[in-house]
C-alpha cells in the first residue's frame, strides 16, 4: 500500500488539485447563471449559497485525501533520509576510529576530485552494468554522502597540514551539517513534492557528476560567481542526491 502510495507522482497530484478546483468554480458558475433565472432573488441567493457549501465539502473532502497522500509520503521520506544517514554516520565513525580526522589535510579541489572520482565510477558501472572489483553502486553513494559533508566541513574551518581536532569533535561537525542537509531536504520536498520519486538512479548520477563541474568552475575562479549558489550549496545537493539514490536502490 506505502510502496504504491510512493508512485503517486507530484505532477498527478498537482494537476488533479488544481483539475477539481477548476470543476467546482465552473459548477458553481453554471449554477448561479441557472439561479439567474429564478424571480424569487431570496431563494436564489439561498441555493447558490448551499450549492456552494454542498460543492466545497465534497471537493475538500477529495483534497484532504490527496493531501494525505502527500503528508504520508513526506513523513516517509524524512524517515528514510535519517535511515541512509544513520547507516553513513556509522560507517563515518568506524572510519575515524581507524584512520582519525585524516581529511583534515585534504584542500578543497582534492575532494572535488574524490567526489569526481567516486561519482564517475557509478556512471560507469550504470553504463557497463558490470563491476570487476566487486564493489557496487550504493556503497558509492554512500561515499558521496561521507566526502560531501567532510567537504562542507573543509571549506568552514579549511584545511591544515596536521590534524587537528579529535574524533568526537569531527563527529559533532559531521552531525550539524548531517541535519542540516535533512532540513534542506525536507524544505526542498515540501517545494517540490515528493518529485525525486519520479526520478531514475541514473539522474542522479548526472545531476551529481554536473554539481561536480560546476564546483570544479568555481574552484577555478576562485569563488568569484556573479549569481550562482557557492561551493558548499553544491555539496549539499550532491549529498541530497546521493540520499535519493541510496534510497531508491534499496526499494527496487
Amino acid at each position: 500500500m506505502q510502496r504504491n502510495l510512493s508512485k503517486v507522482t507530484a505532477n498527478r497530484r498537482q494537476y488533479k488539485i488544481k483539475k477539481d478546483f477548476l470543476f467546482l468554480l465552473l459548477r458553481c458558475s453554471v449554477t448561479y447563471l441557472k439561479l439567474l433565472q429564478i424571480e424569487d432573488n431570496t431563494k436564489c441567493f439561498a441555493t447558490y449559497f448551499y450549492t456552494i457549501y454542498l460543492a466545497i465539502s465534497s471537493e475538500m473532502l477529495k483534497f484532504a485525501a490527496i493531501f494525505e497522500i502527500i503528508m504520508a509520503d513526506s513523513a516517509k521520506t524524512e524517515q528514510q533520509f535519517k535511515d541512509v544517514l544513520t547507516e553513513c554516520r556509522t560507517l563515518f565513525q568506524k572510519k575515524l576510529h581507524d584512520y582519525g580526522a585524516s581529511w583534515r589535510i585534504l584542500r578543497p579541489s582534492s575532494l572535488t576530485d574524490q567526489l569526481y572520482i567516486k561519482a564517475k565510477r557509478i556512471r560507469s558501472l550504470e553504463i557497463k552494468k558490470e563491476s570487476l572489483v566487486g564493489e557496487g553502486i550504493r556503497p558509492e553513494f554512500i561515499a558521496l554522502i561521507n566526502y560531501g559533508i567532510v567537504g562542507i566541513i573543509q571549506l568552514e574551518k579549511g584545511y591544515v597540514d596536521e590534524v587537528d581536532i579529535t574524533s568526537d569533535e569531527a563527529l559533532q561537525l559531521y552531525d550539524k551539517y548531517a541535519l542540516e542537509a535533512l532540513q534542506l531536504m525536507t524544505r526542498k520536498n515540501h517545494d517540490y513534492d515528493e518529485a525525486w520519486r519520479s526520478m531514475r538512479v541514473s539522474s542522479y548520477t548526472d545531476f551529481i557528476l554536473t554539481k561536480i563541474q560546476r564546483v570544479k568552475e568555481i574552484e577555478a575562479i576562485q569563488g568569484d560567481t556573479l549569481v550562482s549558489e557557492g561551493i558548499d550549496a553544491n555539496y549539499m545537493d550532491i549529498i541530497n542526491y546521493a540520499v535519493f539514490g541510496v534510497i531508491k536502490m534499496s526499494e527496487e
